[in-house]
């Protein structure tokens, strides 16, 4: 079962440029990201909190002539969103404007003036959307589990990246191609915490992470995660760990709540997911023998 491919609209860059490099900028991201054009910094702010932005495009040119101050705080409250600066030109002023921004904490230059530069944006912004919290989050999962069993990875895999816009197990079914009662049946018949909670916990850890973006606020989670509302939310928070989602954010980091998914819902179950093959009909339920496993 293949993993969901993302759209183009998983793949949103806001960007500060000046008009020749939107052009520029815009050729070299057909079929790997779109963009959103802005002319001020609060308007970055508003695609990060609200359209969902995974990146950050700004001119170097732009930053000669402006003041610098709006974008430094930017990238000190957002700081899991990466900010790219675009140099297409030098000036006398360029490398004053380089250790300034570097200064305020922008950690990336992309030099576009060959050809190669161009690539090295294409292969950059396309890193970015490769989603970070997946990755890691899998990583420790097969730290945790080393033998696991290749479908059950697999779920996984579905299981973190549903965890952006999913909010329940109908829906989760649905993209595995299976009835929620025959996956909830699945995960009963062999021992395991029922996929609702699994998917609920995933949520919350995804936004322990969302929420070490300083300039998130409550609402702005909420819509990162696709909630109906943060009321929404907040119940959800209340009902996982029983406070409120202001008292989660201050009492988790997304490392603590990764943690915690682990020790509740990983290291407890590890024979089990060795074990278990969750999509294929008819052997999802049954513990093979161990002695019918590859060796790593």
């Amino acid at each position: 079962m293949p993993i969901p491919n993302r759209t183009l609209a998983d793949c949103l860059v806001s960007t500060i440029l000046t008009p020749d490099e939107r052009i520029r900028v815009d050729a070299a991201g057909v079929g790997v990201y779109q963009t959103q054009h802005r002319s001020h910094v609060d308007q970055l702010m508003w695609d990060i909190r609200k359209h969902g932005a995974r990146a950050i495009l700004v001119s170097v040119r732009y930053c000669e002539d402006e003041e610098q101050e709006n974008l430094a705080t930017m990238v000190r409250e957002i700081p899991r969103i990466p900010t790219i600066a675009l140099l297409s030109r030098m000036t006398d002023r360029t490398p004053g404007v380089l250790l300034r921004l570097g200064k305020h904490g922008v950690r990336k230059v992309v030099d576009v003036r060959s050809p190669q530069g161009w690539n090295e944006l294409r292969t950059y912004l396309s890193e970015q959307f490769t989603d970070a919290f997946e990755h890691l989050a899998l990583t420790r999962l097969h730290a945790v589990v080393p033998r696991i069993t290749d479908e059950c990875f697999r779920f996984f895999e579905m299981l973190f990246h549903a965890s952006r816009t999913i909010p329940s197990v109908r829906l989760l079914a649905r993209q595995m191609h299976l009835l929620p009662s025959t996956l909830m049946s699945r995960f009963f018949r062999i021992g395991l915490p029922a996929p609702k909670r699994y998917l609920a916990t995933v949520r919350l850890v995804r936004a322990a992470y969302l929420f070490e973006n300083q300039g998130f606020s409550v609402a702005n989670v909420a819509n990162h995660l696709e909630y109906s509302s943060p009321q929404s939310f907040g119940r959800h928070v209340r009902t996982m760990v029983g406070m409120t989602a202001v008292e989660f954010r201050a009492a988790f980091s997304g490392e603590l709540m990764l943690q915690r998914f682990e020790r509740d819902l990983i290291k407890p179950y590890v024979r089990i997911l060795e074990e278990f093959q969750p999509i294929s009909l008819g052997s999802c339920a049954i513990l093979k023998p161990r002695n019918c496993h590859r060796e790593p």
